[in-house]
């Protein structure tokens, strides 16, 4: 009886369409096939534009000099070692990334913490902040510009008030580069506080229950509950923050154009000097080279911070 059986399961089997077979495929050619599109369009319009970055920072490409493209090995890269605006440039994103990001953190935490109590109407709470979150970045960049200006801004409007003398901002190093690191914080903390409010969301209500009634207070709860479940929104939005930090480019050059001098210049405003303004295809490339190969240092980091910890 069962080897009919057998027999007849394989007459079925050789009677199908071939296209009903092409359809009766496993678990592992179906998976492959579903993500064939996704990983042919990730190639597309990340892989190879990527390696093809890669390919032109080997050559010296300047558009202005008229004359072809010239393999020169690793003589880009030898000469940022030499590049004094580069190293300055470098330092300034460093810098912006490690007071913006914990900046930006602590607000948005504590801007998330306020959305998340139990107003009676919560909507305007939350909906201040996506307003500085939906805001386009050189949009924040000439507010803040105005709010700083020497002669009619508002910063130094409000310390007049205060019999305090007004500065002129983006005349000294230190201080152009305080007001471009505000504003970040300010158009940056809103992005963290909505993933963070989306991890209080998640957090049961009942372990805050039960914790009163074990005599916990608020300060206690915060870094026994609410922080310990929070580390995973809070990881996400500091490799998101991260990365975007180092690739400020819109706010300082909409602020400062990048001065005085170079002082408040970023790595990304030099890659766009030299690709755009200078046409050094070659030097640019190699540039934006070592910002990616930065950023994927940092999000590896914090994929080692994630894995140790599960």
């Amino acid at each position: 009886m069962t080897t009919q059986t057998i027999a007849t399961s394989d007459r079925i089997e050789k009677a199908q369409p071939g296209w009903v077979k092409l359809l009766d495929m496993s678990d592992r050619a179906l998976a492959v096939l579903l993500l064939t599109p996704a990983a042919v369009l990730l190639t597309l319009i990340i892989v190879y534009p990527v390696l093809r970055l890669g390919y032109t920072s080997f050559f010296s490409l300047s558009l202005t000099s008229g004359l072809p493209a010239e393999f020169v090995g690793f003589e880009n890269y030898q000469l940022m070692f030499t590049d004094p605006v580069f190293w300055e440039t470098t330092w300034n994103t460093v810098l912006i990334t490690l007071i913006t990001v914990p900046g930006a953190l602590i607000v948005g935490m504590a801007l998330a913490l306020l959305a998340n109590l139990p107003f009676g109407v919560q909507w305007p709470v939350r909906l201040s902040l996506l307003i500085p979150w939906a805001l386009p970045l050189s949009f924040a960049g000439l507010i803040f510009a105005w709010f700083f200006h020497s002669e009619y801004g508002v910063v130094n409007d409000v310390l007049a008030r205060f019999g305090i003398e007004g500065v002129i901002w983006f005349n000294s190093p230190n201080l152009a580069f305080a007001a471009i690191c505000l504003t970040i914080i300010w158009k940056t903390s809103s992005f963290m506080a909505l993933i963070i409010l989306a991890g209080l969301q998640t957090i049961p209500r009942s372990l805050y229950e039960a914790a009163d009634v074990d005599g916990a207070g608020r300060i206690r709860q915060f870094f026994e509950i609410t922080l310990p479940l929070l580390k995973p929104a809070i990881v996400v939005a500091l490799i998101f923050r991260t990365i975007t930090a180092l690739q400020t480019f819109d706010i300082p050059y909409m602020m400062t154009g990048g001065g005085p001098g170079t002082s408040t210049s970023t790595l990304a405003m030099y890659i766009h000097q030299n690709t755009v303004s200078f046409l050094d295809l070659g030097y640019g490339s190699a540039l934006a080279v070592v910002m990616f190969a930065l950023s994927m240092c940092v999000t590896a980091v914090y994929l080692r911070i994630i894995r140790t910890k599960e």
